[in-house]
């Protein structure tokens, strides 16, 4: 059994900033104490950095099976590791979509061969798979995916009768993403009416508009509060859908409470200003809105309004990030520096660092449920991850480990490094290196 001594580290956890040492014993934290000697373990000298749990993204596309020349579970979950994510939860738009059983166990194959992070698969709802949700055994998968708005193939849930019956009859957490698709397409008609295909991308985030949000996020709510489900909203993006949320301070709540809401890293760090340097790099759906809309979500975050931070990292080629408004595809690249992002707006007093580790560990854990993660605790999984708070990091196509090749935070001077990441005890990711020979498990659910 391997062991490690973490030494001198300051740990953020559960509401505290404190001294402490970690031993890791195997996959687990052994002991965390001011002063563990262990004369037989590997001893790392963590002075003057913070160790944190690891993320756990509950919303990535990595793209496998079907779409692997955008991204593979192995290379997206190894850009993962290097970003402080240890744990993932992956979407059902691929190919074949993951609208089936069978599918589903065929996706957790290919995560148990190549993937450096823990993960977890969700079942995609159509209007035609009832069945198979229903025999969905709540500890196999994090979740149902409904695409109340803006899906590839039939996923687009938009029959009001399966709608109805997926939140009646789901066993397990409904998420959802919600946009009103005839609501856009009105919007898209008149853009396309003004300008032809060269529509600004300025523009998007009044076509797909805070109306076309809230109306679908309002009939999400409306279905879990008249059939008693679960439900826990993707990304959100606008002031307006905010006023469908309660806040919960204390995140062992999260576990019961009926609703929940998520908002997405690159909401937070950009708004529609940003369109005129990055353009297609940000188009996104739903949409990066206004400057208010960013500050709402901001505040929707430090108020507990908003209960978890995800990425919703969805990779395109460069290439199909080149075509004009109507032709690029929505999708940005993000675990990689999704924990630096929010690191700068710790840096700029937006954020404290325990609000940064309860919205993207603490409250993960919790609201899915997930058993033996998301914290720093004596039996829990060593998923941890060692910052220098300190140490600029600037991004590069040089070091981005993303099949796509490219971010939206090319260039950027990041003010914290990502020095270490642990998954499951082992060493992943250290000074810029990756261990390919690190392996992640199957999440497991206390359901």
């Amino acid at each position: 059994m391997n062991k490690l001594l973490i030494k001198n580290a300051t740990l953020v956890n559960e509401g505290r900033i404190y001294a402490s040492d970690v031993l890791i014993e195997g996959e687990r934290i052994a002991r965390i104490a001011p002063h563990i000697e262990a004369p037989d373990a590997q001893v790392i000298d963590a002075a003057g950095r913070h160790l944190i749990p690891g993320m756990i993204d509950d919303q990535v596309h990595f793209r496998e099976p079907g779409l692997t020349h955008k991204g593979t579970i192995a290379s997206e979950s190894r850009a993962a590791v290097a970003g402080g994510t240890t744990s993932f939860m992956e979407m059902p738009n691929v190919n074949p979509q993951t609208t089936t059983l069978a599918a589903l166990e065929a996706k957790y194959q290919i995560a148990a061969r190549s993937s450096a992070a823990n993960y977890s698969f969700y079942l995609g709802a159509t209007n035609d798979n009832l069945e198979e949700i229903k025999r969905l055994d709540p500890k196999q998968s994090c979740g149902v995916k409904v695409f109340m708005g803006s899906s590839t193939g039939n996923m687009l849930v938009d029959n009001q009768e399966t709608l109805a019956a997926i939140f009646r009859e789901s066993p397990v957490l409904i998420v959802t993403h919600c946009e009103d698709t005839p609501s856009i397409k009105v919007l898209e008609d008149q853009a396309r009416a003004q300008w032809g295909e060269d529509v600004p991308m300025r523009e998007h985030g009044r076509i797909r508009s805070d109306e076309a949000c809230y109306k679908s996020s309002s009939m999400a709510v409306a279905l879990a509060k008249q059939h008693g489900a679960k439900l826990h909203v993707l990304h959100l993006t606008s002031a307006k859908e905010l006023s469908l949320f309660t806040a919960s301070h204390d995140v062992s709540e999260l576990k019961d409470k009926n609703i929940t809401a998520e908002v997405c890293v690159h909401h937070l760090f950009f708004n529609e200003r940003d369109y005129d340097t990055l353009g297609s790099q940000i188009k996104c759906n739903p949409a990066v809105k206004s400057e208010a809309d960013q500050q709402a979500l901001l505040e929707a975050v430090r108020s507990d309004v908003l209960d978890i931070i995800a990425t919703d990292h969805a990779p395109h080629t460069w290439q199909e990030k080149q075509n004009s408004y109507f032709g690029a595809p929505s999708g940005v690249p993000l675990v990689q520096h999704s924990l630096q992002a929010l690191l700068e707006l710790y840096h700029q007093g937006i954020f404290t660092l325990e609000t940064i580790v309860k919205k993207t560990s603490h409250a993960v854990a919790e609201r899915f449920q997930v058993e033996d993660r998301g914290y720093l605790r004596e039996g829990y999984y060593a998923d941890v991850v060692l910052l220098d708070l300190n140490k600029p990091y600037v991004v590069s196509n040089d070091n981005l480990l993303y099949l796509c090749g490219w971010s939206p935070f090319n260039g950027y001077r990041f003010q914290s490094t990502v020095e270490m990441t642990l998954v499951n005890g082992q060493i992943a990711w250290q000074n810029g290196q990756l261990s390919d020979q690190i392996r992640g498990k199957r999440l497991t659910f206390n359901r």
